[in-house]
């Protein structure tokens, strides 16, 4: 799908689709095309870089490099599951659960499953909340090739105990996804979805262009974690649309490890006198990564809650970006609203731009919002050190431990184990590549030394830290 600057783009596919859905995506692929590409004078895109968003010359449903069996086998989440979905370049590869749930009368269907089974739940829920936070041309594209994903509808007075989980690759060089997920959380309904995102090859060119839909019903509870882990090479855009009912709760956490260019909006929308939304991101960045985020809390009637913490570690030249607003309607008094960013730089080149707003139309409202961006703290440093620790290690585990505060707020022990692997996963590959990087020959024996860039490291870390 090339459209970078005057490239010619991805050309729309037909599919055996029903007659309204493949109308929907032709619609939609219009739109798309007689949409500008952003710009960086536009509010909405202040501080992105526009040049690092690559549309290239991927083709979606590509065949890949990796074995099927292979993949199935990689997608293992490391907690018990009441369902499992696994796709490759938008290619059903593996489903689970489905007979099981249905006994419960809950659906867990794939996209595909759900276009001929249950199309009346897709015409009426499938991308029915606005996408308004600046990727409105990505929304397009997105609507205009969603085949891979889930649609999820628990009905009313039914909890699940274990979560759903969905698995999407991108597989192969040139390749595009564009991973979908529905959920309708019935009345005093409680459900919780992880979708994990990832490259088979870390080093591998690529498209991502995401949706997923929190649609929660009145009393119910539902819980999200989307685990982003996309090749250093892919552009990425994760666009999330929440809306509460009456007395309902959603918590959503976006994790934010891979891609070259990630852009991530959720906006959320407290429809409903007692409904709550807390709001949750963590990312980290290395090498010339760049963090988009973009966020919104509307409170649309009286008493509603939300909160909003987002943190980033930014190591080498990264850059994140977060713009959120807090938007209070008029008449919608008691609003109790928090908005946090918080910002870790590992490196003095690293770079975070936070723009966080209120726009509040009511006088009896309780409303917050901040943005810190800090270094590594130079006595917590120091005792690391002083214990063995060299300062890159001591760095990423201070980083770590920054992290905590986010994680800790998942009810789900084993999930939020599961992202604290992800972490430090991420924390141990940034670590080898500088290793890579950096080590030289000892003279005598041969072997790789990092004496000499320790000493520097030191040097470099002791001054980010005053």
């Amino acid at each position: 799908m090339a459209e970078k600057h005057g490239q010619a783009p991805l050309s729309q596919k037909g599919g055996k689709e029903p007659a309204w859905w493949e109308q929907r995506k032709a619609e939609a692929w219009k739109k798309f095309q007689a949409m500008p590409m952003p710009k960086r004078s536009e509010e909405d895109w202040r501080f992105a870089t526009i040049d690092a968003i690559r549309l290239g010359k991927f083709q979606p449903g590509g065949k890949g490099a990796s074995l099927d069996a292979e993949i199935v086998k990689r997608s293992v989440a490391a907690f018990p599951q009441a369902g499992r979905a696994i796709f490759a370049n938008d290619r059903l590869l593996h489903f689970e659960g489905g007979e099981e749930l249905r006994k419960k009368g809950v659906i867990f269907e794939s996209l595909s499953g759900a276009l001929q089974k249950h199309p009346d739940l897709l015409q009426k829920y499938f991308m029915a909340h606005p996408v308004d936070l600046g990727a409105q041309k990505f929304a397009a594209l997105h609507a205009a090739h969603a085949s891979a994903g889930v649609l999820i509808h628990v009905p009313k007075n039914v909890e699940l105990e274990l979560p759903l989980v969905s698995f999407h690759w991108l597989d192969g060089d040139e390749s595009s996804v564009f991973p979908h997920t529905l959920i309708v959380a019935g009345e005093n309904s409680k459900v919780t979805v992880v979708d994990f995102l990832a490259s088979t090859n870390k080093e591998g060119v690529g498209l991502a262009c995401g949706l997923n839909d929190l649609l929660v019903g009145p009393g119910a509870k539902v819980d999200y974690v989307c685990l982003q882990q996309w090749g250093k090479q892919v552009t990425s855009f994760q666009l999330n649309s929440t809306r509460v009912e009456k007395d309902g709760e959603a918590r959503s956490l976006f994790v934010n490890l891979g891609a070259a260019y990630a852009r991530q909006e959720s906006r959320s929308t407290m429809a409903g006198s007692g409904a709550r939304s807390e709001m949750l991101g963590l990312s980290v960045g290395s090498d010339r990564q760049e963090f988009d985020q973009r966020t919104l809390q509307c409170h649309d009637v009286p008493n509603t809650w939300s909160d909003l913490l987002y943190k980033n570690a930014l190591d080498d030249r990264s850059k994140s970006i977060f713009k959120g607003l807090i938007r209070v309607a008029p008449g919608a008094a008691k609003t109790d609203a928090y908005q946090n960013n918080r910002n870790l730089l590992l490196n003095p080149e690293a770079e975070a731009d936070s723009m966080p707003g209120l726009e509040i139309l009511n006088d009896d409202v309780r409303c917050t919002h901040g943005a810190t961006t800090g270094q590594i703290d130079q006595d917590q440093l120091f005792y690391l050190m002083a214990r063995g620790i060299d300062p890159r290690t001591g760095a990423q585990l201070l980083a770590y431990g920054f992290f905590e505060e986010v994680i800790a707020r998942l009810p789900e022990k084993k999930i939020g184990e599961a992202v604290r692997s992800a972490v430090a996963e991420k924390f141990v590959s940034m670590k080898s590549q500088r290793v890579q990087e950096k080590t030289v020959p000892r003279p005598r024996e041969g072997k790789m030394s990092l004496v000499e860039d320790e000493v520097l490291d030191v040097r470099a870390l002791q001054g980010l830290a005053k």
